[in-house]
Parts: structure tokens; sequence; C-alpha cells
């Protein structure tokens, strides 16, 4: 017994000792840091590590890496619109966040040449991204519309007057209960469904 209270009184000891050390005066300090690497991690260069380090040696300190064997590229979009006198690589629409629909209204206008290919593309698109919430002729009647309500109707009061850079920035951001698309179409195919919105706005 007496062994017992010897080893319960060493470790109270050793436990006033850690708390007396650890817990000094003062918001500045931070006494005994337990976990240091938690504290004071270590900091990367965005590029190469400036400072030798022993992490990084068989890429001669490159902290980027290059992709996976096999990656898959995702695309960014430099693309080159339209066709002869009318090709264009403006990326104007791309710096537009979410919140500025005013200015994709003033500064945004279709690349793509009106044509009867692209409006026949931009119908497939439509039907297959927009028809079950906004109808096959853009009546708002789709089938997803009975139950989510609020789809317009694009043939009737402003909807027949949104402009191009209207219909594309709502397409890429979404806008009231519309989310946004803008990571499932590619912005070559939202032009198009941009174009033949434009039809059904004739009703």
């Amino acid at each position: 017994m007496i062994t017992k209270h010897k080893s319960v009184a060493a470790l109270a000891i050793i436990g006033l000792f850690i708390t007396g050390t650890s817990c000094k005066r003062g918001h500045d300090s931070t006494g005994i840091v337990f976990a240091p690497n938690m504290y004071e991690s270590v900091g990367y260069e965005p590029y190469r590590q400036i400072r030798p380090n022993t992490i990084n040696v068989k890429e001669n300190g490159l902290n980027m890496r290059l992709p996976a064997s096999g990656t898959v590229a995702r695309p960014n979009y430099h693309t080159t619109f339209g066709e002869g006198a009318n090709k264009t690589t403006d990326l104007m629409m791309y710096n537009i966040p979410a919140d500025s629909i005013g200015i994709a209204e003033r500064v945004l206008t279709n690349p793509i040449q009106d044509s009867e290919k692209a409006l026949a593309e931009g119908q497939v698109l439509y039907t297959r991204y927009c028809s079950h919430c906004h109808g096959a002729t853009g009546k708002g009647d789709g089938p997803v519309a009975a139950q989510y309500k609020g789809v317009p109707n694009y043939s009737t009061d402003a909807y027949k007057t949104m402009n191009d850079g209207h219909i594309f920035h709502v397409i890429t951001h979404g806008k009231g209960r519309m989310w946004p698309h803008g990571s499932q179409i590619t912005p070559e195919d939202r032009w198009k469904i941009v174009q033949y919105v434009h039809k059904l706005q004739q009703g």
C-alpha cells in the first residue's frame, strides 16, 4: 500500500510541475508546447523552397508537382469562337462575378455567329440541360416546374427582352431559384443555348 501511495504522490508532483511550468502568467506565454509541429509548421514557398529542405530534395526543391500520370485535364476554355472575320478569343465573360449581372448585360455579346447549325446545336443543348424546368418551348412548363415553382416564361414580360449577356450570365451563375450551370456546360455551348433561347423569346 505504501508503494502505491508513493506512486500516486509522485504522479501528483509531476502533474503540478508540468502545470506550473506550462501555465505561466501572461497572455503571451504558451508555456510548454506539447505538439510543436502544430504551432510551428513549416512554411512552403509557392513554387520552390528558398531555404534548403529535406522534403523536396528529389524534385530539386520544387513544391509544385507535375500532374499524376493519366490525369484528365480540365479545359481552361481558351477557345476561339466564331469563324472568319467573326473569330474572337475574348475572355471577359469569365471574369464577371455572380453578383454583377448588370455588367454582363452591358458588355457581353454572343461571339458565335447566328446560323442554322448553331441554332440546331443550341436546341439539342437546351433540351438536354434546360427543358426539364423551362419546357420544350420556353413557357416555364417543364415537368420539374410543376413542383419547383417560379420558372419563367421566356415570351412574356421582361423575359422577352433579356439580352445575350443576361442569359449567358444566368446560365453560368444561376439566378433566384435556378442553380448555376457553369461547371456543367462549356462557354461555347452556353452561347449556343443563348441563341436558341432568343428564338424561344419570340413565342
